[in-house]
C-alpha cells in the first residue's frame, strides 16, 4: 500500500480549499476573484483568463481586456451570473470591476461560505481516509501484509489526516479573521 498516493490526494484537497479561499471577495482586488468564472463564449466555454487579459489597476479595481472584443458581452454576463457580488462596467474595449466595500452582512455571508468550504474539505479528507483504511484492510485480508504492517498503515493514515485537519483549521481561522476584520 502506497501512503504517498493518499498524501497527494489530501494535498490536492487542501490546495483546492486554498484556491477557493483566494477566490472569495474580501475588500481588495485580486485576479483570483474572476479567474475561475466560466464564460459561455461564442464557440466554447472558457475561464476568463483564457479569453482576456486580467490585471489589477489599483487596490479595488480589476481590468478585464478581452482578446476578442466580441466576447466582452459574454464575459460581462458570466460575471453577473457567477453571483459573486461584482458588477462589471463595460467600456466597450474592456471591463472595469470595482470591488465594493464590505458591509457587515456581506462579511457574515462570506464567513458562512468559509465555514461551508471548510466542511466540504473535511468531508473530502474523511472520504480519502475511509478509502485508505479500506485498502489497507483489504491488503491485510488478502494476506499481502502482516498485522503489524496493517496497524502501521492505519496509524500513518490517521497521522496524515490529523495533520491535514490541523492545516485546514488553521487556514479557515486565518480566512475567517481576515473576512471579519473591518
Amino acid at each position: 500500500m502506497d501512503i504517498w498516493l493518499y498524501q497527494q490526494q489530501i494535498n490536492k484537497a487542501i490546495a483546492f480549499l486554498e484556491n477557493e479561499f483566494k477566490a472569495l471577495q474580501i475588500w481588495r482586488a485580486s485576479t483570483w476573484l474572476v479567474e475561475n468564472i466560466n464564460v459561455e463564449a461564442s464557440y466554447w466555454t472558457f475561464k476568463i483568463p483564457q479569453l482576456a487579459h486580467v490585471t489589477i489597476m489599483d487596490w479595488q479595481t480589476i481590468k478585464i481586456e478581452p482578446r476578442d472584443k466580441n466576447e466582452i458581452k459574454h464575459i460581462e454576463k458570466a460575471i453577473y451570473d457567477a453571483n459573486i457580488w461584482l458588477t462589471p462596467q463595460n467600456d466597450w474595449w474592456y471591463l472595469i470591476v470595482k470591488i465594493p466595500a464590505l458591509t457587515q452582512d456581506r462579511r457574515q455571508e462570506i464567513a458562512k461560505q468559509v465555514k461551508s468550504m471548510w466542511e466540504e474539505c473535511k468531508t473530502t479528507i474523511r472520504k480519502i481516509r475511509q478509502e485508505a483504511m479500506k485498502d489497507t484492510k483489504q491488503i491485510f485480508d488478502n494476506k499481502e501484509i502482516w498485522e503489524d504492517q496493517h496497524k502501521s498503515n492505519e496509524k500513518e493514515i490517521e497521522e496524515l489526516v490529523k495533520k491535514a485537519w490541523i492545516k485546514i483549521d488553521e487556514l479557515t481561522k486565518i480566512k475567517s479573521e481576515e473576512v471579519m476584520k473591518v
